[in-house]
């Protein structure tokens, strides 16, 4: 295995290549940087500093998609990597063997840069795992499949929801928007066969969703789109916050992540994702889209945009009861269910942080693995606290750090100390003065179609 060392001086990098492990928590020289590649092809980056507090973060990166540069990552950011150094804490991280939905290599690739580091510099006095968004899946995948190897666990604004969820509630606007906007088109949802299939599919909806913006009645459906994917009405920080009842702008900041959700989630990840499963994991059979739009907190603001419309949501909804629906392949839900899906079984404490205002993972899918962490017994050892802003993993570096040493307390006292949003704001400022401090009480409503192994009869209304 090949390495690229950079310190501060030569008599360093001959310690690190020749020496024995370093014991837990021992103090290197300097500050010490290692990036490496492993056995798969992951590469992998580690920070080490002078005084290392014996606690390493194995952090797991979020989707990177195919084509684009896959570097290993050892932080969210570098603001919080800095900070974190400075407190003594070890950062580790790979790129990942593949990229597009790569659990099966994230996994494995992340315990084997934790081996890595145990080899070169010994065995951590603690090892917490964290991720953010499909890094808060991986995070939570070795939470629940590779306990042993950690102390705990913390998701950012993760992918908790589960694999099979994710993808069933990722079919739920697009079918809206076929069926309203679009019936009579060739659009296919599911079963891409190509890359290229994929692309054409998002360039045609994206039009179909340009064209009926420009619209009272196209706007309506719109927003019902949104509201069945549960999109807030501020979803990115650089919108203005629409009042409590401005309607209007409330579905333009929709209408924007709509678009984003159509040209990469619905189609072209979605086509890679089911090259990986073997055929489309996804179905609406015996969805009812009437319960679902009732349970969304933006019913009032659909309501109110079809009267504006002069539209009857009630045709609109029977539209889609009659539209033909999707079926999945048994095979391909249960590679997606087997390797993307959780139990909610947790023996070590898990924290999870999530903005309320996050439109690629709504802020629900917490309540979908609080829902198997429920039904596995392990609701005392979770814990879910949310961040007043908008946008997918907004989160200041002081409210990533005030997370950390919330589950640090948990797993050194056995309790949930601090971890009221107060607390929690309290110790985000003493983290890093400079960054808010935004943690509010909050509750989300329910995920729309929830999917856990926890719940195993779920997947009869395939």
């Amino acid at each position: 295995m090949m390495h690229r060392i950079r310190t501060r001086t030569l008599v360093t990098v001959a310690a690190l290549l020749f020496a024995a492990p370093l014991a837990p928590a021992a103090h290197a020289a300097e500050d010490v940087h290692v990036e490496g590649r492993l056995p798969s092809g992951a590469t992998y980056l580690m920070d080490v500093p002078a005084g290392w507090n014996g606690t390493v973060l194995l952090y797991s990166h979020g989707y990177t998609p195919p084509g684009v540069p896959n570097p290993a990552r050892n932080a969210p950011d570098d603001t919080t990597k800095s900070l974190l150094l400075k407190e003594g804490y070890a950062l580790i991280g790979s790129s990942y063997a593949t990229t597009g939905w790569a659990v099966t290599e994230a996994v494995p690739d992340q315990l084997a840069t934790l081996d890595t580091f145990t080899a070169r510099f010994g065995r951590a006095g603690r090892t917490i795992a964290w991720g953010t968004s499909y890094g808060g899946l991986v995070t939570t995948a070795l939470a629940e499949r590779h306990a042993s190897r950690l102390a705990g666990s913390l998701s950012m604004c993760g992918l908790v929801q589960g694999g099979v969820a994710n993808w069933n509630s990722t079919l739920d606007p697009v079918f809206a928007l076929k069926t309203l906007l679009a019936p009579g088109s060739e659009i296919r949802l599911t079963g891409l066969p190509s890359p290229a299939a994929a692309a054409q599919a998002s360039d045609a909806m994206t039009a179909v969703l340009t064209e009926a913006q420009q619209t009272a009645d196209g706007r309506a459906r719109i927003a019902l789109a949104a509201a069945l994917h549960n999109i807030a009405g501020w979803n990115d920080p650089s919108q203005p916050r629409p009042a409590p009842t401005d309607r209007d702008a409330q579905q333009s900041n929709q209408y924007q992540a709509v678009v984003g959700l159509v040209k990469f989630p619905a189609f072209v990840w979605r086509q890679e994702a089911e090259s990986r499963a073997g055929g489309t994991m996804s179905w609406n059979t015996g969805v009812d889209y009437h319960a679902m739009l009732r349970n969304s907190p933006y019913l009032k603001e659909v309501k109110e945009l079809y009267a504006e419309a002069g539209l009857s949501l009630k045709s609109d909804l029977h539209a889609l009861d009659r539209a033909p629906r999707a079926r999945a392949d048994t095979n391909a839900v249960d590679w997606m269910s087997r390797t993307s899906s959780f139990t909610g079984r947790l023996t070590k404490p898990q924290l999870n942080i999530h903005t309320t205002g996050d439109a690629l993972i709504p802020v629900q899918s917490e309540s979908a693995y609080r829902r198997a962490a429920t039904a596995a017994g392990s609701a005392p050892l979770l814990r879910q606290r949310y961040v007043d802003n908008a946008g997918h993993c907004t989160f200041s570096p002081g409210e990533q750090i005030a997370a950390l040493h919330t589950l640090e307390d948990r797993i050194r006292s056995g309790h949930w100390l601090g971890s009221d949003p107060a607390a929690l704001n309290s110790r985000a400022t003493a983290a890093d003065p400079a960054s808010p401090a935004r943690y509010l009480p909050y509750s989300p409503t329910a995920y729309p179609r929830p999917y856990d192994r926890a719940h195993p009869a779920d997947g009869h209304r395939m």
